[in-house]
């Protein structure tokens, strides 16, 4: 007896806003080199915790704060991939999206480059005065998209769960009588 393979159709739901937004930006002078930076930058919250220390070593009278920031991307990143041990979501998959960077683990569900992003950026901003925040949180997150590696509620998850992982950082700094 064989067994006829259903042909899969074309992407729908999520799959189909990933497939549209590769379509209109990934093939862009540019775009993908500059995602990719994007990706290692964020992997694991390390380019956040070198950007805190470096602004430690600078702004000593404000080392504490730095610190915070580093705890916020890191603590952010940990709640992410937390929750993608529960969640187990897989990470898109559909024949028409096109994978363009690797990733550490085939969990999809938060971004934790969003929340590790959003909450470092939403801390920064608090540090310097300057609209961190809305500068890199939306190309880190259409990044995700265009990379092939998140659909759009994993990455606007992943910016709510950073949000709030900045709040609660925010909450400790004032206790503490850091800000």
């Amino acid at each position: 007896m064989t067994h006829a393979i259903e042909p899969i159709g074309p992407a729908t739901g999520e799959a189909a806003i990933l497939v549209a937004v590769q379509r209109a930006i990934a093939g862009q002078p540019g775009v993908l080199g500059a995602t990719r930076l994007m990706s290692h930058f964020g992997e694991h919250a390390l380019g956040w915790v070198a950007v805190a220390g470096i602004g430690a070593l600078a702004d000593p009278a404000r080392r504490k704060q730095w610190g915070a920031v580093a705890v916020g991307a890191v603590g952010a990143h940990a709640a992410s991939i937390a929750i993608k041990r529960v969640v187990r979501r897989r990470r898109p998959h559909h024949p028409d999206i096109v994978v363009n960077v690797a990733t550490p683990s085939q969990l999809s569900f938060p971004s934790s480059h969003a929340t590790s992003s959003t909450a470092a950026a939403i801390l920064l901003g608090r540090l310097t005065g300057l609209p961190i925040a809305a500068a890199v949180v939306p190309p880190m997150l259409l990044s995700r998209l265009v990379l092939g590696v998140h659909y759009p509620t994993d990455v606007l998850t992943g910016a709510a769960v950073g949000a709030a992982s900045a709040t609660v950082v925010g909450v400790a700094e004032r206790k503490l009588g850091w800000a």
